[in-house]
């Protein structure tokens, strides 16, 4: 990864998904996935499976990029069909090398412009393995709250153990384009996303 794209924060802009980015989205989910550690997926899940998930309508996916490469990125959907699609449900995951520098969080902020004005009321998080300290700090400080514990729920290199799940209502929108690129210090696009690490 370019030295360069490993900048805070202000350096990273968020954007739609394309189909040319699916070469480093794929890289940054098998090695978030491969680990077993923060999602349910099959830690030898394909390549076609995992993009087809992350990308496919009805979610909605972003990237989060640095001067050219790809450091994250987030996936919007419906929680659950029918009565229950007014609740969005958020996916992020962040290049192991970029954690730690700002990605996570501004990839959680636009998604939750981005889901208000896709015309969600609340996201929810369905999953959030409690061994995940870093992502619960980040969810906790966007105005997430843990309003249930699955005990055991997560198999953690065979060993259960709970995850939570967490919720918010969403702020109004402010008629954001959120199919425009943002940065980080804008994250809807103000000009112009389950939970994995920071």
């Amino acid at each position: 990864m370019d030295a360069a794209a490993l900048q805070t924060t202000p350096e990273v802009r968020i954007r739609p998904y394309a189909p040319d980015d699916a070469d480093a989205l794929w890289a940054i989910l098998h090695a978030v996935f491969s680990t077993g550690e923060t999602y349910a997926y099959p830690t030898d899940v394909g390549r076609d499976e995992a993009l087809t998930g992350w990308t496919t309508p009805p979610a909605r996916a972003w990237v989060a990029e640095a001067a050219g490469t790809v450091l994250g990125s987030s996936r919007v959907m419906p929680n659950q069909p029918g009565q229950g699609a007014h609740v969005a449900n958020g996916s992020f995951v962040v290049a192991p090398e970029a954690a730690g520098r700002g990605v996570g969080r501004a990839l959680g902020a636009h998604a939750l412009r981005a889901a208000a004005a896709l015309g969600y009321r609340a996201m929810q998080f369905n999953l959030v393995v409690s061994t995940n300290h870093r992502a619960i700090a980040l969810w906790e400080s966007l105005g997430f709250a843990t309003v249930g514990r699955l005990p055991g729920a997560f198999l953690l290199h065979g060993e259960e153990v709970d995850a939570l799940v967490m919720h918010r209502r969403l702020d109004p929108p402010v008629g954001a384009d959120v199919g425009a690129p943002a940065d980080a210090n804008d994250p809807a696009g103000a000009g112009a996303t389950e939970s994995g690490p920071s």
